[in-house]
């Protein structure tokens, strides 16, 4: 039997603006449903209850749930992105109206923590040469938004112009 994870995100009431904008930001993404409370509800009847939701073909569903719970960084969601543009575009899209955090973390206009990561980042974190990865984690410390050129040449120890 194959079992499908779908995260779950908590928000106030911001479920569908939340899943709208997601859908903006991610290709291939689309809202699947929107469920509405009944009159049996805890919110008023026709106020939107869930949104399921897919980014990339993972499912999602945002639950307007109240005011009682937020997000905080113990769980994010990692982005691997192949280029310094990919890197550039959801670090901009995400951090929009959020807040840029360290060493490419950040949390979007929600709340919501993201990680912004390029690839082969964690060769360079676990490279076989000990001195090498230390550079490029020191150099990674140091940084919002990740530069791939810039962690390379660290690594290398190419000093930064």
């Amino acid at each position: 039997m194959q079992h499908k994870i779908i995260p779950n995100l908590w928000f106030d009431t911001e479920a569908e603006e939340a899943a709208g904008f997601y859908i903006s930001v991610f290709g291939n993404s689309r809202i699947v449903n929107v469920t509405h409370y009944t009159e049996a509800g805890p919110r008023p009847a026709g106020a939107v209850m869930t949104v399921e939701f897919e980014l990339d073909g993972q499912r999602f569903v945002g639950i307007n749930g109240g005011p009682e719970f937020t997000f905080d960084e113990a769980v994010s969601f990692q982005i691997n992105c192949d280029t310094q543009e990919e890197v550039d575009y959801f670090w901009e899209r995400l951090s929009e109206g959020g807040q840029e955090g360290p060493c490419g973390w950040l949390k979007d206009r929600f709340g919501l923590s993201w990680q912004v990561v390029p690839a082969g980042m964690e060769d360079l974190l676990t490279d076989s040469d000990p001195a090498r990865a230390q550079r490029a984690m020191q150099a990674m410390f140091g940084m919002g938004k990740l530069d791939i050129a810039a962690l390379r040449s660290a690594a290398d120890g190419v000093p930064a112009t």
